[in-house]
């Protein structure tokens, strides 16, 4: 797959790209599945909302938002860092977040007290509903909600970045309204001192457990999509492990608190540093796959050998984005971070087509992106590119 322009030694101006005509029927697909969404999201956010409010109250629950608020930012914040090569669209990262925050955390409410009360009423200790049933009940909520994100938009979900990246919101999201739940209930329970007590210890100590967990299904996910065939056995794998991990979480978390020091130190903190160490891989390895893939289009003429090595590294991006500010301005700026990202969508897109999973319109849509990347760097190269 490659568009080479005509003329060896001439300077080619592509057309404008024109976009192909969607079909009526798969638009109305898409905005039926969209709006589908939005109302899921809707009630079970309403829905949730009602049920933690009547555990907390309303003086709880308002204490509950405002602790539980403070560490999704910084942790957010850690994830869009790792999505730098291709930023994933917002509206996607939101439906992420909102399913976890309230679909996940609707279903685990439900399942999980239901559980809690079987156990109860046939003699045993309900706590230990949160080793045996909740680890299955909330990876599989959130994990589904990483599959729906891919379902929604295929052409958005490029490998295990992408996965870590929804999983991480996704798990971000349950977090949320699981600590309002509890720093509500707490506060109610046992004022600021006892508010203060879980804050430390949710939101200081462990604010990335949730995401880490549900990390597994998103790596899962991203192997599948990047390699297709029997590796979408990755995904279940991936939940099994995300189980394995919130289990032994849990079972830590209500044992003593030695249990719980022991716990953190041999669950919560090698993960932590392995997902870093993943997640960091990965990046590198986009950026090697940027590399490689987009070489050819150097070789025939549509990008410049400088563009590549600017485009595979991640620094030199940002060096680039701000020489564009220097010289053009705001419009400029803009127009080189949509450069960049557009260079990196064609270069996964060579991707799926090497592992035979891109789509049927791959070579119009490399067309596509090629004439929409000359387009774009004469806002902010305007004078007469040569070869």
């Amino acid at each position: 797959m490659s568009s080479t322009p005509p003329g060896a030694t001439q300077p080619y101006r592509p057309p404008v790209p024109q976009h192909p005509v969607v079909p009526w029927r798969v638009r109305l697909a898409r905005w039926v599945a969209v709006a589908a969404v939005v109302v899921l999201l809707g009630l079970a956010g309403l829905l949730t909302v009602l049920a933690v409010s009547t555990a907390t109250g309303p003086q709880g629950l308002v204490v509950g938002l405002v602790l539980a608020v403070l560490p999704v930012v910084p942790v957010v914040a850690v994830f869009l860092w790792l999505d730098r090569y291709e930023a994933e669209p917002p509206e996607l990262l939101v439906v992420a977040f909102g399913w976890g925050a309230a679909v996940a955390t609707l279903v685990a409410l439900v399942l999980n007290t239901a559980s809690m009360e079987v156990i109860a009423a046939a003699g045993g200790d309900p706590t230990w509903a949160a080793v045996l049933v909740a680890p299955f009940v909330e990876e599989g909520a959130k994990g589904l909600g990483v599959l729906a994100v891919w379902l929604l938009r295929r052409r958005e979900f490029d490998g295990v970045v992408d996965g870590i990246v929804y999983a991480g919101l996704v798990g971000i999201g349950f977090a949320f309204i699981e600590n309002v739940l509890y720093l509500g209930t707490a506060f109610v329970e046992g004022g600021a001192s006892g508010a203060a007590t879980v804050f430390v210890v949710r939101a200081v100590f462990s604010p990335f457990a949730h995401p880490l967990f549900t990390m597994a299904v998103g790596v899962g996910v991203g192997l599948a999509t990047r390699r297709g065939g029997a590796w979408w056995l990755a995904v279940p794998l991936g939940w099994v492990v995300a189980v394995v991990l919130h289990g032994l979480w849990n079972l830590a978390a209500i044992s003593s608190l030695s249990g719980f020091v022991v716990g953190y130190v041999l669950v919560q903190v090698p993960l932590f540093g392995a997902a870093i160490l993943l997640a960091v891989l990965a990046r590198r390895r986009e950026g090697r796959l940027v590399a490689r893939h987009l070489g050819v289009y150097a070789a025939t003429g549509w990008l410049t050998p400088g563009e590549v090595r600017m485009l595979a590294s991640l620094p030199e991006r940002a060096a680039a984005r701000s020489w564009a500010h220097r010289t053009l301005g705001d419009d400029a700026r803009a127009a080189m971070r949509d450069f960049q990202e557009l260079a990196t969508e064609l270069a996964f897109l060579r991707e799926r087509v090497a592992h035979g999973t891109a789509p049927a319109d791959a070579a119009e849509t490399e067309r596509r992106i090629l004439h929409t990347l000359w387009h774009t760097r004469t806002r902010f190269l305007p004078q007469r590119v040569t070869r």
